[in-house]
């Protein structure tokens, strides 16, 4: 199993060389791979149904207790299932869709890690492994949406998505380190076991917000859904996988996998409920007000994760289990839009439904795929998506009934899929029926680009009318999450029921809302434009622009490009940091008590102390540079008197080396000019001596503190034994530092070849064909 997450970071690096061999077959070809991971999984099925879990483990830093830990259970599973399966279809088709494009190479490799990264997420039981994958799958969505560069829209929308994500990562480390502090463990399928002590933790609260802001960040839960839509400048084959199937279901499956330890409280059901509700109706009173075919997908994207959200909140085994049937139901369907989408406007040339009409003629079967697809959405038997909407208000009315609860939650429920349908309709319905309209000749897209979203709609209907072979599957989905044992009954029939009934009403609003939608556009828009003031993605903007505006102005007072303007504000930084730590933590009781000064040792102190201020007043650079190798001297002796030979060895050696440099360098040079005023040097004379003092009573307050080091013993005693070595401190950089010590050569390598570079550069060379221009001090003899 490891070998199956690790694979697709291997094949990466040599697609761009197959894509040079094979150009427009490579897709064919880089298809292979998710494929043969479908079939791999497709082969475990047998056994999550039977109960079994599956895992792989490596050790990684066995001293941590941390390890490349893999687990695939019921849960695991699908999401396995769902990303490789649905990614072969999407690289065949983006192979189609990007017929001729010069970057369909990179599109390849970088839909190739981040297929192996979300792999990652939903199959790693290590907390730190899924968070390392949940990044990577930030940092390739970034690539992946910005694939049209030379699009301004597209930059922006990479940029704000990769913004949002990954600092909502960043709080989810955080919490996930909590959640680790209070169950002992850094594996998840151990947590799940400890969830009593997790949530008697005093840490429990600020772990569960924690984690949510990176779930909900993720799966575009409001007021963070503002990225999805604008994600939506990515090429259609990103849509399709990346803000329908997988990477928007992340947080879904963050939520679904930590349910276990962190579900069941009264934060929870607030949190989580709440969140998922005001996502579910803004989402989809949002889809139906556009005209864009893929912003009405992408806002009915954000509808549909609130729908799963709003489900796990109220974290019932009904509403789990619905919540886990629609996770699949709504990547088979929006994957096939979100192809549908795209192959529209490969052959029409637009996305706007107004331009568009009666395409069934000139597209039979894209517009297939999209009937297939629209009818699951819109939840008709007997499509999957219709036993989804059934499973969901069956949940909602098995409620505990508190004051209205159960009629509560069913009506946000049922206007949340009365918009789905709707937004069904607009998307797939009204493009393909009515009269031909296009702004251009219509005609129908390759076999690759209709068969694609012609088998996940196929698929909602297959797995739809053969619902008891799903059984056992989600089955295993539901227990993974609820923690117990479930029987599960599907049946596209049920008799008359309320849940038919409320599905009725379900599919008649949605209808009448499709009607009415291009007038009641109209009639909404001064809502729209009156609560734009305070939209999540208005503030964004203004808090991303106050942020540049701020360091803008920073930058203007600290960056003046005079190198000791920086040092006054890295030692006025220094200065008042370690003053407060002095001020608020420090006691000075014992802090002049010493054993006594040698005359020595204050003979040494002062010679440099004169020279340090006789530097300060030299304007000769010889005389400078001498005077400070004193300074350099004074300190090789008092490390010969604290018995450190080797330190005064090395300091004489860099002592002498670089005085002698000064000497070679700079005595063609003139004098040294007064380039700062009277006051400015007075200022930095009292900064001098305040970090002077400043670092005196640091290193006075680290002498009080008793030195009670256990790797001094170690190194010393292991000198020998280990290494073989009399020297200590030889040894240490040698061999317990050896790799340390390496790079460092290999820095100053790397700098040397840069210095060498730029000596042999000859900036005054003339070009060929290109006369020499003279240098100043030649024209100046030549005038004279």
């Amino acid at each position: 199993m490891s070998l199956a997450v690790i694979s697709g970071f291997a094949a990466a690096p040599a697609v761009p060389l197959l894509y040079r061999l094979a150009r427009e077959k490579t897709g064919w070809i880089v298809a292979l791979l998710p494929l043969s991971l479908f079939i791999y999984f497709a082969s475990l099925l047998g056994r999550i149904a039977d109960g079994e879990i599956v895992t792989a483990a490596i050790d990684w830093v066995p001293s941590l207790d941390v390890n490349l830990t893999f687990r695939t259970d019921g849960l695991g599973l699908v999401f396995a299932l769902i990303i490789t399966g649905i990614g072969t279809l999407v690289f065949l088709y983006g192979g189609a869709y990007l017929h001729g494009h010069p970057y369909t190479g990179r599109f390849y490799t970088v839909i190739t890690l981040f297929m192996a990264s979300m792999l990652g997420v939903v199959l790693a039981d290590s907390i730190i492994l899924l968070f390392i994958f949940w990044e990577l799958t930030s940092f390739t969505s970034y690539v992946l949406i910005g694939f049209y560069s030379e699009k301004a829209a597209a930059r922006e929308a990479a940029r704000q998505a990769l913004i949002v994500t990954s600092a909502g990562g960043l709080f989810m480390l955080a919490g996930l380190v909590l959640l680790s502090l209070s169950a002992g463990t850094w594996e998840i399928s151990e947590m799940v076991g400890r969830s009593g002590a997790i949530q008697a933790d005093s840490r429990y609260t600020a772990a569960l917000v924690l984690i949510l802001l990176g779930a909900f960040t993720k799966s575009a839960q409001f007021p963070f859904h503002f990225w999805l839509p604008g994600a939506m400048e990515a090429p259609a084959p990103v849509s399709a996988y990346l803000h329908s199937a997988t990477m928007v279901n992340a947080g879904i499956y963050l939520m679904a996998r930590l349910y276990p330890a962190l579900g069941g409280t009264d934060e929870w059901h607030v949190l989580v409920t709440a969140a998922g509700a005001a996502t579910m109706l803004l989402g989809g009173w949002l889809a139906w007000q556009k005209t864009d075919l893929k912003q009405i997908l992408a806002y009915s994207t954000v509808s549909a994760l609130g729908i799963m959200t709003f489900l796990l909140g109220l974290g019932t085994e009904e509403t789990i289990t619905a919540a886990l049937m629609f996770l699949l139901v709504h990547a088979l369907y929006k994957g096939a839009l979100f192809m549908v989408a795209g192959s529209v406007d490969h052959g029409t040339g637009t996305r706007e439904i107004g331009d568009l009409g009666g395409l069934r003629r000139a597209m039979p079967m894209t517009a297939a795929a999209a009937a297939l697809a629209a009818l699951s959405m819109a939840g008709l038997p007997p499509l999957l998506g219709f036993t989804a909407k059934e499973l969901i208000y069956e949940g909602t009315l098995h409620l505990h009934d508190t004051d209205g609860w159960i009629a509560l939650m069913t009506a946000v429920a049922l206007v949340g899929n009365l918009f789905n349908v709707t937004a069904a309709g607009l998307a797939a319905i009204r493009p393909f029926w009515g009269k031909l309209k296009s702004p251009h000749a219509p005609h129908e897209v390759s076999v690759t680009m209709w068969a694609a979203p012609l088998i996940l709609g196929a698929l909602g209907l297959a797995i739809g009318v053969a619902l008891t072979a799903y059984e056992p599957v989600l089955e295993r989905m539901v227990e993974a999450v609820h923690g117990e044992e479930v029987h599960l009954h599907l049946a596209l029939w049920h008799g008359f029921t309320t849940m038919l009934a409320l599905s009725g009403v379900t599919i008649l609003g949605g209808l009448a809302l499709y009607v009415g939608a291009p007038r009641l556009r109209g009639a909404v828009a001064p809502l729209g434009r009156a609560s734009a003031a305070i939209a999540p993605s208005r503030l964004y903007s203004e808090a991303i622009h106050g942020t540049v505006d701020a360091a803008t102005a920073g930058s203007r007072v600290i960056l003046t490009a005079y190198l000791r303007q920086y040092i006054r504000v890295i030692m006025i930084t220094l200065v008042a940091a370690l003053g407060y730590v002095f001020a608020t933590q420090i006691e000075f009781d014992n802090l002049l008590h010493s054993s006594g000064v040698r005359i020595y040792e204050l003979i040494i102190a002062g010679v440099i102390i004169a020279a340090a201020l006789t530097v300060t007043q030299l304007n000769k650079r010889l005389s400078a540079a001498a005077t400070l190798g004193v300074v350099g001297y004074g300190v090789t002796l008092i490390y010969i008197l604290y018995g450190a030979p080797d330190l005064a060895m090395t300091q004489f050696a860099i002592e002498t080396l670089t005085v002698i440099l000064f000497v070679v360098v700079i005595y063609r040079l003139p004098k040294l000019k007064q380039l700062s005023s009277t006051s400015a040097r007075r200022m930095d004379a009292v900064l001098a001596v305040v970090v002077g003092v400043t670092m005196t009573v640091l290193t006075l307050v680290v002498l009080t503190v008793p030195m009670e080091s256990r790797l001094s013993p170690y190194f010393a005693r292991m000198s020998y034994l280990a290494a073989h070595g009399h020297n200590v401190v030889n040894v240490i950089l040698v061999d317990f530092r050896g790799f340390d010590t390496m790079g460092e050569i290999t820095v100053l390598s790397v700098a040397a070849i840069g210095v060498f570079a730029l000596l042999r550069l000859n900036l005054n060379k003339p070009k060929p064909g290109e006369e020499r221009l003279p240098e100043p001090m030649e024209e100046e003899e030549r005038g004279r």
